[in-house]
């Protein structure tokens, strides 16, 4: 009884991945496109920076971009990624006892 629960969890599971390939698939490129690069006024939005801290962060190239005609596009996985680099979860919390 217990290898059929398991089995119908490890199916189910499956299921989930399948169903969410086909759901990738089924977007089109152009979708896809629009969900993986985005201009330099939505990054500066979603930051919260000036055009340049942008352009800093360009330069140092801490944060890869392409350039076609003369605008800038940023890979949303290179933002993220860029957060995740300067995450500080560990932050140590003051005690007042």
């Amino acid at each position: 009884m217990n290898e059929i629960l398991q089995g119908l969890f490890s199916l189910s599971g499956e299921l989930k991945e399948i169903k969410a390939h086909l759901h990738y698939l089924k977007k089109t490129r152009a979708e896809i496109f629009n969900e993986s690069w985005i201009d330099g006024q939505d990054v500066l939005l979603a930051l919260n920076i000036s055009q340049r801290t942008l352009q800093t962060l360009r330069d140092s190239g801490t944060l890869p971009f392409s350039k076609l005609n003369g605008k800038f596009y940023y890979k949303v996985s290179d933002l993220e990624a860029l957060l995740e680099s300067n995450y500080s979860g560990n932050l140590k919390r003051q005690s007042y006892d």
